[in-house]
């Protein structure tokens, strides 16, 4: 717990341990301490070659599917490859406790990865749709295609894909034409709205919003602190960087979620 201020854990601990209903909203860095690159780490992140305005788009895997399906499918991999942290677990232990005593915590994540839900947490909301679920790129019909976990090879490839060798998406067996795609929000594409829905109204009905690893930047999602503030809750940040939200929150822990959250609950 070096360079965490412990009058901000203290202060936080306070203010959670009366609350009954608590929302958990988490972003990259949540995932990134795992071993998920984030997308836009110009070093080593999952886009590291191409950038997401030229692959992840309706429009890109329709005129090269098996480019985009062989760079999201790697990417895939590499989130299934690494394992769950300690803050991941402790929200799943807090989750399970708050369930037996008649609370709630409720997890609303904008990663596409299934850390969470590996840790032993359920997830009311994957805002951005997550890697592990599939459906028609035509007829987004839902498909059972199961991703296979990756050989060594496989993860020991680089993510510049003119090395790899590209897969050919799976065929849709609800419809003759159309090819499989993950269930994630690629740009361009709108939020799930039941995703959405969901996620205000975990925020609007907490004691507790508690905002970890996210830059609070990227819209919708960076409006669910604001709506849960706007309802009466308190806003707690774990961030180890000052984000645009950093100033209007009730306590700011300058730490990540894997040293913070084992010492909240």
């Amino acid at each position: 717990m070096r360079n965490i201020p412990h009058s901000a854990i203290q202060e936080a601990k306070a203010i959670l341990q009366d609350a009954h209903r608590i929302a958990v909203l988490t972003g990259a860095g949540m995932s990134a301490e795992s071993g998920v690159p984030t997308y836009r780490d110009a070093q080593t992140g999952l886009w590291e070659k191409y950038s997401p305005e030229q692959l992840a788009t309706r429009e890109a895997m329709s005129n090269q599917p098996e480019l985009v399906w062989s760079w999201i499918l790697h990417q895939a991999r590499v989130m299934r490859s690494v394992q769950p942290h300690e803050g991941h677990k402790a929200l799943g232990r807090w989750q399970k406790q708050l369930d037996a005593n008649g609370g709630a915590l409720e997890i609303v994540t904008q990663n596409i990865d299934d850390l969470h839900e590996r840790a032993g947490a359920e997830v009311l909301a994957h805002l951005h749709g997550t890697t592990f679920t599939f459906r028609c790129f035509e007829c987004d019909a839902p498909s059972d295609y199961v991703l296979e976990d990756a050989t060594e090879e496989q993860l020991e490839a680089r993510p510049e894909l003119d090395q790899m060798v590209l897969e050919e998406p799976p065929a849709c067996h609800s419809c003759s034409h159309g090819f499989i795609r993950p269930d994630i929000v690629m740009f361009g594409e709108l939020l799930p709205q039941q995703a959405m829905d969901d996620a205000l109204e975990a925020v609007r009905t907490a004691d507790v919003a508690l905002v970890v690893g996210t830059s609070n930047i990227v819209q919708p999602a960076a409006s669910l602190p604001i709506a849960a503030s706007a309802a009466g809750a308190k806003v707690i940040e774990v961030n180890p960087n000052v984000t645009p939200l950093t100033e209007d929150v009730d306590v700011y822990i300058n730490g990540t979620a894997r040293n913070v959250l084992p010492e909240l609950h």
